[in-house]
């Protein structure tokens, strides 16, 4: 795999564990990762902060104009840390606020337009790692490798949970739970770009999978999917 570097595009449900694999799988093929995900938190995180009605294309279009965002690598965490105008914003877009309000802003059309203009440019050179809900179907449709991701819907509320809990111990269970059954109905029905597998997309249901495991898998998909590449 020496040399050939391909794109992967990983899609799936809220809290299946996309980002962990994402974030392992270019860890050790030295890509870029792009957490797709915390780029609409970084934009709802803007419009709550500001009180931006979303339901507004005016109000959006002006608050769009106002935004960047960038990331950069965090040499202790080794993974990538999302800015909004130049303030990390990494810790803040995981507030339950920000989990309530981030379905229903990453489905209008002029955020996602916005964010996957950003995306495509950041993925124009091979080698990165990007993950989300619709990377295999709407911004990477030609990658090498495409991975769709699912979980067991009990195991995906606890894994929520349990990250959710550390940092505001006063959430529930049935929180978590409406949540993300409002996410997964929102992403799925949305009218731009919905949630769905891509036809060409590999499965990866990782309920009974350690981390360990899964990357190993993965990475087996790459190397295979690498040099299918290079004998074209």
């Amino acid at each position: 795999m020496s040399g050939i570097k391909i794109t992967i595009a990983i899609d799936g449900y809220s809290s299946c564990g996309k980002s962990t694999i994402a974030k392992q799988l270019a860890a050790r093929l030295g890509y870029s990762y792009i957490d797709s995900g915390a780029m609409y938190r970084a934009i709802t995180l803007y419009f709550l902060r500001n009180g931006v009605n979303y339901n507004s294309p005016d109000e959006v279009a002006a608050a769009l104009n106002d935004i960047h965002l960038s990331f950069a690598f965090n040499n202790t965490a080794k993974s990538s840390d999302i800015y909004l105008n130049d303030e990390d914003v990494s810790q803040p877009i995981r507030d339950m606020l920000v989990s309530e309000k981030v379905s229903p802003v990453a489905a209008i059309k002029q955020v996602r337009s916005f964010a996957v203009a950003q995306q495509k440019r950041m993925g124009r050179k091979k080698g990165i790692v990007m993950d989300g809900r619709d990377i295999g179907t709407v911004v990477f449709p030609d990658a090498e490798l495409k991975i769709f991701m699912v979980a067991d819907p009990a195991v995906r509320v606890m894994r929520r949970f349990k990250e959710m809990y550390a940092t505001n111990p006063h959430i529930t269970i049935d929180e978590v739970r409406h949540n993300l059954e409002l996410r997964d109905y929102i992403d799925s029905t949305r009218e731009e770009s919905p949630l769905h597998r891509a036809a060409d997309a590999l499965l990866l249901d990782n309920s009974s999978m350690t981390r360990d495991e899964q990357l190993e898998k993965v990475t087996v998909w790459v190397k295979d999917r690498a040099i299918s590449n290079m004998v074209r």
